[in-house]
């Protein structure tokens, strides 16, 4: 928590008695949260709560819990001055739609990889995803493929049907 310029024996008043044009008192509740030099905090929580809501919200308080009360606040006062009708809601929104997005695009991109590795194991048969296997030792080396083995490796690819697929992905 920031100390208030009042509470050093200063003039200035916090941003909240400067806003309303009053005095701020030395036990101002709300010196220690919205200090001079930051006015715009507290002018946004004032327009959407309105000083004296915020007065009694933080006076209801213990004294350790309004600093996360007055963070919170500010938060939301700053998210429905952006966005007056739906606020936090809003952007939780938001990144709720983006989440989706992503974890489409994830599911997509692991179908894909599970593709692949069907596909490997159907034209290399014993490297492919059984992992008890002795072909997928972990060895660099047991899993090279020779030159003989390699003729004429992709011209089949893409007529293997997707029967096929599905049978020899759990054929291990």
């Amino acid at each position: 928590m920031k100390e208030s310029s009042r509470k050093q024996g200063a003039a200035s008043p916090c941003a909240a008695c400067k806003l309303l044009r009053r005095r701020c008192a030395q036990d101002c509740v709300f010196s220690p949260y919205f200090p001079a030099d930051e006015p715009q905090k507290f002018a946004n929580v004032h327009r959407v709560f309105g000083a004296s809501n915020v007065n009694k919200m933080l006076q209801e308080l213990p004294i350790h819990q309004r600093g996360d009360a007055v963070s919170s606040m500010v938060y939301e006062a700053n998210a429905r001055v952006r966005d007056p009708v739906y606020g936090c809601v809003g952007a939780i929104s938001s990144l709720q739609q983006q989440i989706d997005v992503l974890q489409a695009q994830l599911a997509l991109a692991q179908a894909e990889v599970v593709h692949l590795r069907v596909r490997h194991s159907v034209n290399f048969p014993g490297h492919g995803l059984c992992p008890d296997s002795p072909s997928s030792s972990g060895s660099p080396s047991s899993k090279q493929v020779s030159p003989q083995d390699n003729k004429g490796m992709f011209s089949h690819m893409d007529m293997v049907d997707e029967a096929s697929l599905g049978e020899s992905m759990w054929s291990c």
